[in-house]
């Protein structure tokens, strides 16, 4: 909504512009084409100009975040602004209240206009419809038609009119008059809209006096005929009438000698006003880090940081984007985008994976710009990442949408699927219990021995069954497994009926245990009852 409100404002300000340089410099000129393009030119670029924006890259060192905190969402609550929020709507309900009014106005003139044409008797020649009316209206023009009532004036008065109105139908002057109406529509808040609508209107009266007077051997007589016709005030505001309130004005330039060539100048002038209001608003200044943030962590790794600000543009994004796909093959899809009236970030979420790793989802939300924080992306010695969102304050609402967690085995018990872990992120350590997939009897039974990863696949029972995830496991202990009917998978190889008691635990390496709907993608049929997947020294 304030974008539509910035951009009313700079087209406004673009009218003021061109309507002032017409007014101070070119409407005493008798280069009346010229100022007819003018004009024209003035309006189509209020339109099209704030459309087009320059964008300027500024590169800057970075700064890094300190004392950071993993997180994968925080909420903001805080209270909406109502006042600001009534007050556009009170803003766009009494700008869309008078477009609607002039609209019905414009309609009601085409319907006059239609009643006046329609059911006439039309006199071609050449180019131009002639309609002889009996109304009391005064001549006009529109497009092709020329409209007049004989009955009302002498035969060299209808010559002088029929000649003027000639020139309007030629030149197409009526597209002037309904582009100049169809700003008045849009910009009816404006007053000089309707002053540079004037302008418009007196500047083709202008162009088709002199074009008449050339072919008008007695250029008196048609002075007189533009006073009479002052008496007759009845006419269509969207058509090229004859007669004008300034008539005196019409008949100075009619008398005017012609403005010297070196006045040309005053036409082009408009061009350095331009530039400067290029300059000033139509640049987009968007600040770019000369590099990534990497730093060492504990002497075993590294961590790359992409910073997303409340100011960050969507094309930054992109660009981070593109990087984490470049950099860490990360695939980044960044969606529900939401900004205040700012253009501030309210609520963003990414959605992360990196080959065929599970899916992380992290999301920010709040109603006022969200914190700085940062995708960053871990990378250990031995090759494996990890990736997390981070910000600089600690946010006590946290909601994690599959996270991937170091969890510390404390305790586990066999044949059962209740498990004591120990937590553990970068900023603090908690215990908890987690429910291991167990639906068709699969105990994993690791005891403390020998400080091996094992990766186990596991979701909460009570969530959503596509939440399946990996969680990495640290262990101190030998590793004894039973199974049920689940397949078993020994270093890729399909092993049937196979006792995996008699596997020794010292070689195992890493233990992936899939259920469900996991499991059937990744094993088809074969693995509807589960599939334990061990790699072996």
């Amino acid at each position: 909504m304030e974008a539509l409100f910035i951009y009313i404002a700079k087209s406004s300000g673009l009218v003021i512009l061109f309507y002032c340089a017409y007014f101070f410099l070119l409407r005493k000129e008798t280069f009346f084409n010229s100022n007819r393009w003018f004009l024209l030119t003035g309006l189509i670029t209020s339109v099209a100009l704030p459309f087009f924006v320059y964008t300027k890259t500024v590169w800057i060192n970075p700064t890094p975040l300190s004392n950071a905190n993993f997180l994968s969402v925080y909420n903001q609550p805080t209270e909406k602004n109502i006042f600001e929020m009534n007050l556009n709507f009170i803003l766009i309900a009494v700008y869309t209240l008078g477009v609607l009014a002039l609209l019905i106005k414009f309609a009601f003139d085409f319907y006059t206009l239609n009643s006046v044409l329609k059911g006439k008797k039309v006199k071609q020649q050449a180019d131009f419809k002639f309609i002889d009316t009996t109304e009391n209206i005064a001549p006009f023009s529109y497009f092709e038609y020329i409209v007049y009532n004989s009955s009302m004036f002498t035969a060299l008065e209808l010559e002088n009119i029929i000649e003027h109105e000639k020139v309007h139908s030629d030149q197409n002057h009526t597209i002037d008059v309904l582009i100049s109406r169809f700003f008045c529509i849009l910009f009816w808040f404006n007053p000089l809209i309707w002053l540079y609508k004037k302008a418009i209107t007196q500047n083709l009266e202008f162009i088709a006096d002199a074009v008449a007077a050339q072919k008008i051997s007695d250029k008196k007589a048609y002075q007189y005929t533009l006073l009479k016709i002052t008496t007759h005030e009845s006419c269509l505001s969207i058509t090229n009438h004859f007669y004008q309130s300034l008539i005196k004005k019409r008949i100075v330039m009619l008398n005017k000698n012609q403005s010297k060539k070196r006045n040309s100048w005053k036409l082009y002038v408009v061009i350095p006003a331009l530039a400067a209001f290029v300059l000033l608003f139509q640049v987009e200044v968007i600040a770019k880090e000369k590099r990534e943030i990497t730093k060492e962590i504990n002497g075993d790794g590294s961590v790359d940081v992409y910073k997303i600000k409340k100011t960050t543009t969507d094309q930054q994004l992109k660009e981070i984007a593109e990087k984490l796909k470049q950099n860490h093959n990360v695939d980044t899809k960044v969606s529900d985008v939401e900004r205040n009236s700012n253009n501030e970030l309210t609520a963003i979420r990414f959605d992360l994976k990196r080959g065929s790793e599970q899916t992380q989802s992290y999301r920010v939300k709040g109603n006022n710009a969200i914190k700085d924080c940062a995708i960053v992306v871990e990378t250990a010695n031995d090759g494996s990442k990890k990736i997390g969102l981070q910000t600089e304050n600690q946010i006590d609402a946290v909601n994690t949408v599959n996270q991937e967690r170091v969890v510390e085995v404390k305790n586990v018990q066999n044949s059962k699927t209740n498990c004591d872990v120990k937590t553990t992120d970068n900023t603090h350590t908690s215990v908890s219990t987690i429910t291991c997939t167990n639906t068709t009897n699969t105990n994993v039974n690791v005891n403390k021995s020998t400080n091996k990863n094992v990766k186990i696949g596991f979701r909460d029972l009570n969530a959503d069954p596509k939440t399946n995830e990996n969680i990495s496991i640290k262990t101190n202990g030998a590793h004894t497994l039973t199974h049920g009917k689940q397949l078993v998978i020994v270093n890729g190889e399909v092993v049937y009926n196979a006792n995996v008691d008699d596997i020794d635990p010292e070689t195992i390496t890493t233990v992936n245990v899939y259920k469900g709907l996991t499991a059937t993608e990744k094993y088809g049929e074969k693995g509807k009852d589960g599939v334990i997947v061990i790699t072996t020294n």
